[in-house]
């Protein structure tokens, strides 16, 4: 037991010991390249020290790295020591040193948003790779910390193409299995980092898709491998597209909502993944685009428009093309709000929401439903009163790839609601939030009564409300005794059969 107490006496004493010399190693100062160099050495040393007595807590290491960026050793020389850190990457093999640089280079990047374009040029994006492909099952912190770090990284800036041709198939593969893994557990920390950098990678391969192909390679279009793993393996992978469905509904942040909304996108118009969602996910889809369509205020303009392009395709190559239609009305209701046309509370709609909308009204179930009798001169008119009158050439199919993959938003940056805080939040059984409406305020308490106005009391010079006089009491008076005649007992009467 002695023993026991000298040990822990010893651990907690160390502990001690390597922040008191992590802070005195951030707080020295550096004249000359070689100083910065010894005292960066020596904080990635502390830090993987401290790291090992700490059984790996991220939250420690978050807070030696937090120190190290707030010092005068970094705000003196942030550009040199963001060099250093950076080879350091590059270099580096061991897992507790890696640890400390990659959360470094995490958390400064965050702060900075030149940090994470000049690691994209530096070729850190095929050395994360490297990494995360090499530390798959041996070191499960850092594994996940490289995963954010090629998710903010990626999302910032765009990859060259030569860095995603270094992603195979197999790493994608790797990615889908490892969510299908974690199926169980949607709090895992592994789970929506993973997630994440599936849909970044997606919009990688959708922006290289809308350059203008090289001259020498004519014949060699980049493939979208995510896409490719989904289309050939979908089936085996459905835990992925439940969690994006998830996500949505529940995110708040626009760029994250526009990389799911990219991807549900190419989903939808590969005739390969048209039925990849269950049939319940795409209904709780089309509650969650049909509520943000409503709720999203004017100046998000871009972001309706990507909503728009989605539903397209989700109510015409899905099962929700079958009938029973689900949710025909509130779909034809939308449409007609958008198209602005006898609503207060929507501006005026742009040309552009206008075609995508029509192209939505052009759905065959959808438009069956709004004109029964198709051709008639009485549709024609109700077709052009409300709005509807956009021309053949209007209303071609000229979304591309490039209008969806082109919408971007500053990380960070949350999603307005035109609701506010005026309404209430209700979730129904398929987890889909839906705005209702505010309580109506109680009647008044009338001030007369048939017209004879209460009379009122002024007490210390204000009003005093009486309440209404009580009824008279009843007036009870001599009760006369009514006698009652003997009660015959019934007579139960058998009749009788036929003879």
């Amino acid at each position: 037991m002695a023993d026991f107490e000298e040990a822990s006496y010893t651990h907690e004493e160390d502990e001690e010991q390597l922040w008191s010399e992590l802070d005195k190693c951030v707080s020295s100062k550096c004249e000359s390249h070689e100083t910065i160099d010894d005292a960066l050495r020596t904080w990635i040393d502390l830090t993987t020290r401290l790291r090992d007595h700490l059984y790996e807590s991220q939250e420690e290491i978050a807070t030696c790295t937090r120190m190290l960026l707030a010092s005068d050793l970094f705000q003196a020389n942030k550009d040199y020591v963001r060099t250093q850190i950076i080879y350091s990457l590059l270099q580096e093999d061991e897992a507790g040193p890696l640890h400390a640089i990659v959360s470094l280079l995490l958390l400064d990047g965050c702060q900075d948003e030149t940090m994470f374009p000049r690691m994209v040029d530096e070729a850190c994006f095929p050395r994360l790779l490297e990494l995360i492909n090499g530390c798959r099952d041996q070191d499960p912190g850092l594994h996940r910390l490289l995963l954010q770090l090629m998710y903010e990284m990626s999302r910032m800036e765009r990859l060259r193409v030569d860095d995603l041709t270094m992603v195979d198939d197999e790493f994608v593969h790797y990615l889908f299995a490892l969510i299908e893994e974690l199926s169980d557990d949607a709090h895992d920390p592994y789970h929506y980092p993973t997630i994440r950098v599936l849909l970044v990678l997606n919009e990688q391969y959708m922006l290289a898709s809308t350059e203008v192909g090289d001259s020498a390679s004519p014949n060699s279009p980049l493939t979208n491998r995510i896409v490719k793993c989904l289309s050939l393996h979908g089936a085996s992978f459905r835990t992925f597209g439940e969690n994006i469905i998830l996500l949505l509904n529940r995110e708040t942040e626009t760029s994250l909502q526009l990389l799911i909304l990219k991807l549900l996108y190419l989903l939808f118009t590969t005739k390969a993944t048209y039925e990849y969602f269950y049939t319940n996910d795409l209904r709780v889809l089309l509650d969650v685009i049909i509520r943000n369509l409503m709720d999203l205020p004017d100046e998000k303009m871009s972001l309706r428009h990507t909503y728009l392009r989605v539903l397209y395709p989700l109510l015409a190559h899905t099962q929700l093309s079958q009938p029973p239609h689900y949710k025909q009305d509130e779909i034809l209701r939308v449409l007609s709000i958008l198209r602005g046309s006898h609503n207060v509370h929507f501006a005026p709609a742009d040309d552009t929401t206008l075609r995508l909308v029509d192209r939505v009204s052009k759905v065959k179930w959808i438009e069956e439903a709004q004109s029964p009798t198709v051709g008639s001169g009485e549709a024609e008119v109700a077709r052009r009163f409300l709005g509807m009158s956009l021309s053949r050439s209007q209303t071609a199919s000229s979304i591309s790839v490039s209008d969806v993959a082109a919408v971007k938003e500053k990380p960070g940056v949350q999603t307005p609601s035109r609701s506010g805080d005026g309404g209430d939040v209700a979730t129904d059984d398929e987890n889909v939030t839906i705005a209702t409406r505010p309580k109506r305020p109680l009647p008044e308490v009338p001030k007369h009564r048939h017209g004879v106005p209460f009379a009122q009391k002024f007490v210390d010079g204000g009003p005093k409300k009486t309440p209404p006089k009580a009824p008279p009491p009843r007036r009870w008076g001599r009760m006369k005794t009514v006698e009652k005649p003997p009660a015959d007992p019934i007579q139960e009467t058998v009749p009788e059969q036929e003879a």
